[in-house]
């Protein structure tokens, strides 16, 4: 991972145009060729960003000049840079993936068993699918063939639907599973999550943890 700190601006051209003006910033470039630009006020989300596939044009010389970042699609992510404060690479490793707790593996391991939860007539193909970049909970097909993708999580937030924002990139890019949609499932899903699910294409869908272990039968309850 390369971490640079700099003046700069930034210029997105593509379906969309966007620009930031000059201003410090951090720039983040991974070793799977993402670009993304932070600045010091928000956690779970970049500035602006460029997923992989992607190609980095450097044309800087002591520091300033332009990154030219290009996807597949034409699209481009152009960082002006005044001026470099901090420029180091550390090399990783490979990441081990998220250790889930007790409830959410359990909550896994129940839906695994329960696949009808999300549907009639859903299957499914395999718990904790491989990626290159972390396993997927639950990789299933719909009634109507279609590869889904489900995030499970004891409480849903912004960084859960990131992390299966994620695992969708990358699946769609398998022509033998392509399209692939996607399912967040938690008890509780929090209503900023909920937008951000909705604006990406992803379903949300809150499941009770009792009713799944049998020990609760919502049709006797009295409230």
């Amino acid at each position: 991972m390369r971490l640079v700190i700099a003046t700069c601006s930034v210029d997105y051209v593509g379906r969309l145009t966007a620009h930031l003006p000059t201003a410090t910033r951090l720039l983040l470039v991974k070793a799977d060729g993402s670009v993304s630009v932070h600045a010091d006020d928000r956690a779970y989300k970049p500035l602006n960003w460029m997923t992989p596939p992607c190609t980095l044009k450097d044309e800087t010389v002591d520091g300033a000049g332009t990154w030219t970042v290009t996807n597949k699609a034409g699209e481009q992510l152009i960082i002006t840079i005044d001026e470099v404060l901090h420029d180091v690479r550390h090399e990783l490793g490979p990441d081990p993936g998220l250790q889930k707790d007790g409830v959410e593996a359990e909550l896994q391991r129940l839906l695994a068993l329960h696949v009808e939860t999300f549907g009639p007539g859903w299957q499914l193909v395999r718990r904790e699918y491989p990626t290159a970049i972390g396993p997927v909970d639950l990789l299933c097909r719909d009634d109507r063939g279609t590869t889904v993708a489900v995030e499970v999580k004891r409480r849903g937030e912004i960084d859960g639907v990131e992390q299966l924002t994620r695992y969708l990139e990358l699946l769609n890019r398998d022509p033998l599973l392509a399209p692939v949609k996607g399912v967040f499932a938690a008890q509780e899903i929090k209503p900023q999550a909920r937008v951000l699910a909705r604006d990406r294409g992803i379903e949300c869908l809150t499941v009770d943890y009792a009713v799944l272990k049998g020990t609760d039968d919502p049709t006797q309850r009295l409230f």
